[in-house]
């Protein structure tokens, strides 16, 4: 079952050297989300070949532009081209007045159903669920209120050892009671343990979606273990001051935050536009978590 990242922006506020505002698509099995939405995000989707039409759910983490601001061209495009089943947006709830206002004054009335979620960025939720995944809140600490998002996927069933049914003749109308976990037990009482027939699903992955923070340790036991983590790495360490002056993190922060927490692979991202070569950032944060790499445009991170 595909779970993929796809690195659609990396910037920070300014679109810079060829780099565009924080977007990103995951694909977990051909359901299409989109994060964050900065300026050029359509024009990013064209380039890299994903379809717009099948994201059906889009999630903004604050109301700083370079996260939004693409989002009502999107919007708009959609209902220009003949959009007609419903869009699931997700955020601040101000962002709903920017959205009607500018829908208002362009006289525009969608020819599709917009559906709007407002996020609490002060308890953390799930904002959407389906039979295979859920996505919930992660609370940030930025300037203005902000949350990631952590995508985690469900428990799979256990799965079924055919050689051993048959050993052991176990009827058809057991194998779902197997997957769940149960012993088999026959008619005359003999019971037969579930590991026996059945074999340990696959690990549920889960990827963690860290917008503009400043380095709070309090995110360390919420993305604890998780398969990849993208962690915002806007400065390197010898603008610490400025990172905290702006509710930022480094590099070295963001690395820390991996560390202690356990995770298997981390992407750092949001780059200030003084840094053109991005390789400095990348060193920094390899020095203190090796299992890291940059978030390069058109890059897409498999999660196994």
């Amino acid at each position: 079952m595909i779970f993929e990242v796809g690195i659609l922006g990396s910037s920070s506020a300014t679109p810079i050297y060829q780099r565009h505002p924080t977007a990103q698509v995951i694909n977990f099995h051909e359901r299409f989300f989109l994060v964050d939405c900065g300026e050029g995000t359509l024009i990013q989707m064209n380039r890299y070949k994903i379809k717009f039409h099948r994201i059906n759910h889009i999630f903004i983490s604050h109301l700083h532009g370079d996260h939004y601001l693409g989002l009502l061209g999107l919007i708009s495009t959609m209902h220009l081209q003949g959009r007609s089943t419903p869009l699931h947006i997700y955020g601040p709830h101000d962002l709903k007045e920017i959205i009607d206002i500018q829908l208002k004054y362009s006289e525009t009335a969608l020819r599709y159903q917009l559906e709007f979620h407002a996020t609490d960025p002060l308890s953390p939720a799930v904002l959407y669920e389906d039979e295979d995944i859920f996505i919930s809140t992660i609370i940030l600490s930025h300037r203005i209120p902000c949350t990631g998002f952590l995508f985690s996927e469900k428990p799979r069933l256990r799965k079924l050892k055919k050689d051993k049914l048959h050993q052991f003749n176990i009827p058809v109308t057991a194998y779902n009671d197997l997957k769940a976990g149960l012993d088999y037990v026959d008619e005359e009482g003999k019971r037969i343990p579930n590991d026996q027939l059945t074999n340990d699903p696959r690990k549920p992955r889960r990827y963690a979606f860290c917008s503009d923070t400043i380095f709070d340790e309090r995110l360390i036991s919420i993305v604890k273990g998780v398969d990849l983590l993208y962690h915002e790495a806007t400065f390197l360490s010898d603008k610490a001051d400025r990172a905290m002056e702006t509710f930022h993190s480094t590099a070295a922060q963001a690395a820390e935050i991996a560390k202690r927490a356990g995770v298997k692979r981390l992407i750092i991202g949001h780059f200030s536009a003084r840094y053109k070569n991005l390789y400095p950032l990348l060193d920094e944060a390899k020095a203190v978590f090796t299992e890291t790499t940059l978030a390069i445009e058109g890059d897409r991170f498999s999660i196994e």
